[in-house]
Formats: structure tokens, sequence, C-alpha cells
């Protein structure tokens, strides 16, 4: 069944085309501007050097920005397990949303619904694993926050749409806030590059601010009610979880 979609064409991406199974990631995004249509003028302008290949209105309603088959400037630098500079290998799917900075929200059922079928669509288009749908964020923690902690990861992978545990609330909560070991510290970061996390930063970036906005960034993918930074039992355990079941 064909994608029910409207076309507003940016301008922004390469001219060549790539093949097909080139194709390994959906990256989602949201919009982080104080209005859809700010957001829409910006994606279309060629001045501003920012595209998409998808964008999700508040009504549910996808507008196709870049066909699928053109690399489009959504990922920026990036890295994940050993690819680097992901916009050669992922489609992008921007989600009206105001983002941390005006005042971030829940995503619409509406919008949810539309990404459910747009991303159902793709993965059996371009046979994409379930590990390799992620958040902005997932590929680029020390400048993303997005798709943030109000994304619902849990729903979609129920869906098969990216990945999640299957820990129970009653174990999550107990571990909560129960300080982690250096040694523990250490094996949640050896279980995150596992998963994909990428090992390197910049030189000119401080150690210890990339590891503290790693866990950042592992929280808002994977335990979503609290976001401090700070490596607990709980993140440990979500994180031994995950490599068990997907590595």
């Amino acid at each position: 069944m064909p994608l029910n979609t409207t076309v507003n064409y940016s301008p922004n991406f390469n001219s060549k085309k790539r093949f097909a199974k080139k194709v390994k990631f959906i990256i989602f995004h949201y919009t982080g501007m104080k209005s859809e249509s700010s957001a829409i003028n910006k994606l279309t302008d060629i001045q501003s050097e920012v595209g998409c290949h998808y964008l999700i209105k508040n009504n549910g309603k996808i507008i196709k920005m870049v066909p699928d088959l053109y690399i489009t400037w959504h990922a920026g630098k990036s890295s994940w397990k050993k690819f680097t500079n992901l916009n050669k290998d992922s489609i992008g799917i921007e989600i009206t949303n105001p983002g941390h900075q005006f005042g971030y929200k829940k995503f619409s059922q509406k919008q949810i619904s539309s990404l459910l079928k747009l991303s159902k669509f793709l993965i059996k288009k371009y046979k994409i694993s379930p590990k390799n749908i992620l958040g902005h964020s997932d590929i680029a923690p020390l400048r993303k926050k997005d798709p943030g902690e109000k994304f619902p990861w849990e729903y979609l992978s129920k869906n098969k749409i990216g990945i999640w545990h299957i820990l129970k609330d009653q174990e999550l909560t107990k571990n909560r806030k129960i300080k982690a070991s250096k040694r523990e510290e250490s094996f949640f970061f050896n279980n995150i590059h596992k998963i994909g996390y990428s090992k390197k930063f910049s030189k000119d970036v401080d150690k210890a601010k990339y590891s503290r906005e790693l866990v950042k960034t592992f929280q808002r993918r994977f335990r979503q009610k609290l976001i401090d930074g700070k490596i607990d039992k709980e993140c440990l355990l979500i994180s031994k979880n995950l490599v068990k079941r997907y590595n």
C-alpha cells in the first residue's frame, strides 16, 4: 500500500543518487523550532543547509522533502558503531516539536500513528534492522537531545521499530539512584559501546563532559523517567539487558 504523503521538496541534498542497499539506518529528529511553519521554511531554505527525507506535521500529515535515494543533510557530524557521518547511510525523519529550547512537549498520537506507518514502510523497503533505528542524540550526543525523553521508544519497539529492554518496572525502580561502583561504571560504558554508542569524541572536549552527556543520551533513550547523567545500578541493569538481547 503506498504511503499517503504530500511533497514539499528541499534543495538540501547531494545531487548524486545512492544505491538502495546503502540505506542502513532511520534517524528520528524533532524540529526544535518555535513553530511548524518556521521549521518547514528552514528545511526548504537552501541557505540553511539542513534537510530531511520526511517531516511529520502536528496533525500527522507526512511531507516528503527529499527522495529516499538522495543523501540529505540531517545527521551532521555523527557516529554509530563503525559508521561515521551517517547522512550517507540513513533516512532522516523530522517530527514537529518545539524541542527542549522552546517548550518540549509530548508527541501527538496522530504524529506517532504516522511515524509507525512511515517507519514500517521504510523498514520493509530497505530491510532495516530494529537495531539501526536511532535518535539524533544517539549518534551525536554532545550536540543533540532529540527526539528526547518524551519520544515513545518503548511503544515503538513493540512494533519492531527500534530496541528496548525487557525489565520489569519493579526491578528498575529498586535499583534507581543506587550508585554504581567505578568497576560497574566501566562495565556500563563497555555495554553501551557494544550497543553502538561511539567511544570517539573531539580532542578539545573534556572526557568527563563527554561521558556525562553520553549517560544522559542513554537515559533519554532507555531510562526516560530520570535524566541526571549519573550511572546508577538501574542504568547498568538496562545496559546489560540490551547487550544480552541485541548483541
